[in-house]
């Protein structure tokens, strides 16, 4: 049996950078296929980087310390910058979005008329073109039944001044004061010589700047609640649109409890304002007050829509102009706005708001108060409609989340 032939070349040195014995040298083809795989692989799943159950090591976390310390300290102060920014922006439109708010309340309380003449067929157009003239026809009408008057009162103040401070000198229960204190001198010397006015206005120039301001502020509402109502359901469906199509009929639902509670609030204290007009005039009017029956009773209707402290207020002043007219008349008037406050906070008021508006009566003290201090008048209008949509968000958006819990 013959031997195997020997393999050529088996016995001769492997050339420097040749395989190992038993090991094929890699070809320049194969090499090529290697690299052609991994070139034309398919890109793999992205991994959590940072996923300790993964296949691949997890990247280090990124650390504030690893930061630039000028990067850091110029991104945080220019944040702040635009935080202060922002805030100081927001302070100096306060003003301006107060009265945008307080226009859009407005809007929403006198748009239940409008759609009501749109459902007996009026266009809508033409019923906000209605509802407008008639608030301008109210507003005009009350400023033309109480500036006369005003003017009349305060020219004829003006003129008896000296003898009523005369009266009070010979009052013998007050002059013992007066000659202690001179408090009539006092009133006779800031009252004539109308330093009342450059202490309460900064100067005739101040006083005409309050009053410009106090007429372009009622000017700009009633055009923004014009503009408001004859746009309202074009910015209700804006509001709309900004919440998630899945979430949008709930938002809805939510919006339009919202706004009924507005409304609602405006309607009723349009309801409570009127009442408490008509009761002034006509006991005015019983008790032979005459040509101020009308003028007074404008007082009080503007008063009546400042909540809380605004029936006192025109209790005080109609009382004192009564007063002024005859004793008996004075005291009379405030018995009877004594009697109708009453009347008003526990009878009329409930029965307007239990349904509209749906606030405890301690929160409706606090928010009218709060908004009073911060912002006014105006304020005190907005913070208690204000107050029942926060409240209707807590019930239905903030406990159901909290009872999933």
């Amino acid at each position: 049996m013959t031997a195997p032939a020997p393999i050529a070349g088996a016995d001769a040195v492997a050339p420097e950078g040749a395989a190992s014995p038993g090991v094929a040298a890699p070809t320049e083809a194969r090499r090529w296929r290697r690299w052609l795989r991994r070139f034309t692989a398919a890109t793999p799943p992205e991994v959590d980087r940072y996923d300790p159950l993964a296949d691949e090591p997890a990247s280090p976390r990124s650390n504030l310390l690893d930061k630039s310390p000028f990067a850091i300290g110029f991104f945080a102060t220019l944040g702040g910058l635009l935080a202060f920014a922002l805030v100081a922006t927001l302070g100096a439109l306060q003003w301006v979005l107060l009265l945008v708010i307080l226009a859009l309340y407005l809007a929403l309380g006198l748009n239940p008329g409008v759609e009501w003449l749109h459902r007996h067929g009026v266009p809508r157009p033409m019923a906000v073109t209605l509802v407008a003239l008639l608030l301008v026809a109210f507003i005009v009408l009350g400023a033309w039944a109480v500036l006369p008057v005003v003017t009349q009162q305060v020219n004829a103040l003006a003129q008896n001044m000296p003898s009523y401070l005369e009266d009070l000198r010979a009052n013998g229960a007050f002059a013992d004061i007066d000659a202690r204190f001179g408090i009539v001198d006092r009133i006779s010397e800031t009252v004539l010589s109308g330093a009342w006015i450059e202490g309460v206005f900064g100067g005739l120039l101040g006083a005409g700047l309050a009053i410009a301001n106090v007429v372009v502020s009622l000017v700009i509402t009633l055009v923004l609640t014009l503009y408001f109502l004859a746009s309202l359901p074009a910015i209700k469906a804006a509001i709309y649109e900004l919440a998630p199509a899945s979430k949008r009929p709930r938002v809805r639902y939510l919006a339009n409890q919202v706004f009924v509670r507005i409304g609602g609030y405006i309607r009723g204290l349009f309801i409570v304002v009127g009442c408490a007009t008509l009761a002034a005039f006509l006991f005015l009017n019983i008790v032979g007050l005459g040509s101020l029956s009308l003028a007074l009773a404008v007082v009080v209707m503007v008063c009546a829509f400042i909540p809380i402290v605004g029936p006192s207020t025109s209790m005080v002043i109609v009382s004192i102009v009564a007063y002024s007219v005859s004793p008996a008349i004075g005291l009379a008037t405030l018995v009877f706005f004594l009697i109708y406050l009453q009347v008003d906070a526990y009878l009329l008021q409930p029965r307007i708001f239990q349904h509209s508006v749906q606030v405890p009566g301690a929160l409706v003290v606090l928010a009218a108060l709060s908004g009073g201090v911060l912002f006014g008048i105006a304020g005190a209008l907005i913070a208690i409609p204000t107050a029942a949509s926060l409240l209707l968000l807590y019930r239905e958006v903030l406990i159901p989340e909290l009872d999933r819990r």
